[in-house]
């Protein structure tokens, strides 16, 4: 079947009514999520992560899609209004964005940047459509030493990009490294690190893990720390452009979307990366350079929102073809399609071929889904910044813990939920970055099996890795993310 065929029939199964509507929930509980302060998709998705037990696979996968790039489009709106990122990735939206809403266009702004979404996301959208069934169709070839070296990048890149240090990064990796090691070895049939406790013979739940460190540990933090500070909203416009904001944004939003989505397909730990050159871009190709930190420039708007959107529907190229996650919430989505037994690689474009297609097809749906969903009803969003924190944090923690407790009845769950949650406050309060921990936990079993693989291949000599060109690239491409930036604080120091 080529192609064409097999994009027509993802659209067929993604626009059944039930699948049409949990896209739509998933779009607009997305853009909810973005919009409130503090919250994102991670936290979300990895809250309501028990559905799947519940839930046809495809539905769900539409469903948690949805909610990942909605937040995306609306984590714009606090940056715009309040100077008060919903997501990481806005954070650079808001350096131009919010001075564009103190000067009285923050209608402007907000059409930038959902119009901005749109275009990068269907661009990025057929990108993953033309290029990751070659990925994966390319990937099938690969070995245990490349999947082993793959794997140690994506550990070494998350764990030295995220973050203010790379040996902060590290420990949170082995962290999540050692979770992965509790419960009973595969090979050998011997319990490992459970310590006596019964419930730690299946290993640590990625669901547990992703639940405690990101929705417990956000509302446990924002009530320690952040629960008394107020921000002041700007006044909201009518959300359009005039022909002279057309004309500067629509480059702003091409070079966005080529900028975010080689970013997005690499293991170089999200968005932030592309949506800061993306600024820096348009700041010194823009004829406009008295706005930039001044009134606001809306290239610094359009641009880094493109290369947001662009990055955010890349992470589905290597997360379908390779099992990689790029990010943490594409960890939590890896940990979902683990929880339906289904391996993410290259075999699931031949396993689970209307799984796949459906959730390209649903890309394409919740764009257009989105965009009716931001430009008009933005006012609407707006209003759900009006919910005081104490009962929103609230509400947060009791579906986190009902949710905790339906998957095993387990009383036992909730309190490792609550010293996880403690645990990732600490991490927050001393800038230890949480993304590594759920890579590690995920991906470390899979990594120690393609090891044992790979070492069974050469007999147990490590020389395996350096003898294939591909594992040897690789290895040669972690040094250079472990050593580059060293070298090059040597060189400015110098």
């Amino acid at each position: 079947m080529d192609l064409g065929s097999q994009l027509l029939a993802g659209f067929a199964t993604a626009a059944t009514p039930v699948n049409l509507l949990w896209a739509f929930v998933g779009c607009a509980l997305g853009t909810a999520i973005g919009v409130l302060p503090g919250l994102g998709p991670a936290v979300t998705v990895a809250m309501l992560l028990p559905i799947t037990a519940q839930v046809e696979p495809t539905a769900s996968m539409i469903f948690f899609a949805g909610i990942y790039y909605g937040a995306m489009y609306g984590g714009s709106t606090t940056s715009i209004l309040l100077n008060t990122p919903g997501e990481t990735g806005t954070m650079v939206t808001a350096l131009e964005g919010f001075r564009m809403a103190k000067s009285g266009r923050a209608g402007a702004a907000l059409a930038t940047s959902a119009i901005g979404s749109f275009v990068a996301g269907t661009i990025a959208t057929v990108l993953v459509t033309l290029f990751a069934p070659v990925l994966a169709e390319y990937a099938v070839r690969l070995g245990p030493p490349e999947y082993f070296c793959l794997m140690l990048l994506a550990f070494t890149t998350v764990s030295a990009v995220l973050g203010q240090s790379t040996l902060r990064g590290l420990a949170s990796l082995f962290i999540g490294l050692a979770m992965g090691l509790v419960g009973i070895d595969q090979i050998t049939g011997q319990a490992r690190y459970t310590g006596g406790v019964p419930e730690f013979f299946d290993g640590v739940e990625v669901v547990l893990v992703a639940v405690g460190l990101f929705a417990v540990g956000e509302c446990l933090y924002n009530a320690l720390y952040e629960g008394r500070s107020v921000s002041d909203m700007n006044r909201l416009s009518s959300v359009h452009m005039d022909r002279a904001q057309w004309r500067r944004s629509w480059p702003a939003w091409l070079r966005g979307t080529a900028l975010g989505f080689p970013f997005g397909t690499i293991p170089a730990g999200g968005t932030e990366i592309p949506t800061f050159l993306s600024y820096a871009t348009e700041r010194k190709l823009s004829p406009h350079k008295h706005e930039f930190g001044t009134t606001g420039a809306i290239e610094g708007v359009a641009g880094p929102e493109a290369a947001n959107n662009a990055a955010v529907t890349a992470t589905l190229v290597p997360l379908l073809t390779l099992g990689i996650p790029t990010s943490v919430t594409a960890a939590v989505l890896l940990s979902a399609l683990q929880n339906y037994g289904i391996n993410a690689g290259p075999q699931l474009f031949e396993t689970n071929t209307t799984l796949v297609w459906a959730l390209i097809a649903s890309l394409y749906i919740g764009n257009v889904m989105l965009l009716v969903l931001n430009l008009p009803l933005v006012g609407l969003w707006v209003k759900l910044l009006e919910i005081p924190r104490p009962p929103l944090y609230a509400g947060i923690l009791i579906f986190a813990t009902v949710g905790v407790y339906g998957m095993r009845q387990s009383a036992f769950d909730l309190y490792l939920m609550l010293a996880l949650g403690l645990l990732g406050v600490v991490m927050r309060r001393f800038d230890f970055p949480t993304a590594p921990v759920i890579v590690g936990l995920i991906l470390g079993p899979l990594a120690e099996a393609q090891l044992r693989n790979a070492l069974s291949i050469g007999e147990g000599s490590f020389a395996v890795f350096v003898q294939r060109p591909m594992s040897l690239a690789l290895l040669v491409c972690v040094a250079v993310v472990l050593l580059m930036p060293r070298l090059l604080a040597w060189r400015r120091r110098a």
